[in-house]
């Protein structure tokens, strides 16, 4: 059963997170008061993520199977060591940004600047900083709903030690200097020891590219969508992580290892639209360049949301939406998806008897066909619909 059946126009809106609704936490990490790193802001947007103080406030709590959060830094601001246990995805909205990683953050570097996206593999320490001129601003995404926390390099438990920051065996944040009595020796969490740091695997500079879709890197396609054959219909997607929703047969991601979601990147041109559609899975739509209007067919009236730059929407599984872009400049939105498998499309039957009419059709694995190649039984459905229309 469908639990957003009966979504209404209120409901509808609380699921837009614009800007204005973001609430930055300064002590969300155990490092926030070490210098270089004493400026960094946290977001949490869709869920908790892997934030460590109990005052962070999460825009979305709504389990998505992935958390989606802000790193924002000043320029010369540090994000010191840590590994994952769940993927870790950096989608750069504004800034240049210097990833290193390894067991002392010395194997290697890779820049990424907007636009950029970059999946860093679990089970390796990693940090990063602002070295561009203006505030950096990067959404960043994890796999599942329970990360699992994180894992600080043993420096960085010291250093922080000597601020009065220490962190539980619950991955609690507790701060002395604040008045909080320090915890018991044997409720702090354990540093991992050097025999684990030297068995985590190794990543070279070439590989930790081939994990990086820059701008350039990015293959679009205009034939992704059913409805890209329709007039006022032109939009294109670029694949980026994971098996998203493209209907281009052709189309391949950059980075296919199991993430729990799928990033793709969507253009839509002024004036043009998405037609009716919807997915079973959850997907959240990043506004980074343009202005977008969602409309949601709802049981009491269409809901039309404006998604503006640097405001998220998440659009509940299952439900139908038709997208358009209605600023001056193209929309640019990075879509993510619920789960590692390829998502399906259901589009409205006047989507599909217009591409039909067009023409196109889809064949049994959801990917764009020529109608008259395809099975007869699916021929006769789209004749079907264009004699009901």
């Amino acid at each position: 059963m469908n639990p957003y059946l009966d979504l209404n126009d209120a409901a509808a809106r609380k699921r837009l997170v614009k800007r204005s609704d973001m609430v930055a936490c300064k002590v969300a990490f155990i490092d926030c008061k070490m210098k270089g790193s004493d400026r960094k802001e946290n977001y949490s947007l869709i869920g908790a993520g892997v934030t460590q103080s109990a005052d962070q406030v999460v825009n979305l709590q709504e389990p998505h199977g992935f958390s989606l959060g802000v790193a924002a830094m000043p320029p010369g601001v540090v994000n010191n060591l840590h590994l994952h246990y769940t993927a870790e995805v950096f989608m750069i909205f504004r800034g240049r940004w210097r990833f290193r990683w390894g067991a002392n953050g010395d194997e290697g570097t890779v820049i990424g600047e907007p636009g950029d996206v970059l999946s860093i593999p679990t089970w390796i320490f990693r940090g990063f900083s602002n070295e561009g001129s203006d505030d950096g601003w990067i959404f960043s995404a994890l796999g599942g709903d329970n990360t699992g926390g994180i894992i600080w390099h043993p420096s960085i438990l010291e250093q922080a030690a000597r601020h009065g920051l220490f962190l539980t065996k619950e991955n609690i944040l507790v701060d002395t200097a604040n008045g909080t009595p320090m915890p018991a020796r044997d409720e702090l969490i354990e540093p991992i020891d050097q025999q684990a740091i030297a068995s985590l695997r190794h990543y070279s500079p070439e590989e930790m590219r081939a994990r990086m879709v820059k701008v350039t890197d990015r293959v679009w396609s205009s034939r992704a969508l059913l409805d890209n054959v329709l007039p006022g219909h032109a939009s294109e997607i670029a694949s980026a992580v994971g098996f998203g929703m493209s209907q281009d047969r052709d189309q391949a991601s950059g980075v296919t290892n199991p993430h729990g979601f799928s990033i793709e990147w969507l253009r839509v041109a002024p004036g043009q639209c998405i037609g009716k559609h919807r997915i079973d899975a959850k997907q959240v739509l990043i506004v980074f360049e343009g202005l977008a209007e969602l409309t949601l067919p709802l049981p009491d009236g269409d809901s039309v949301i404006e998604v503006p730059e640097q405001a998220l929407y998440s659009v509940p599984g299952d439900t139908w939406r038709s997208l358009r872009s209605v600023g001056e400049k193209p929309l640019l939105i990075a879509v993510m998806t619920s789960g590692d498998q390829r998502k399906h499309i259901t589009w409205s039957d006047e989507i599909v008897a217009a591409a039909a009419q067009a023409g196109v059709g889809t064949d049994h694995n959801g990917f764009l066909a020529p109608l008259h190649l395809l099975p007869n039984e699916t021929r006769k459905e789209a004749a079907a619909l264009l004699e009901a229309q």
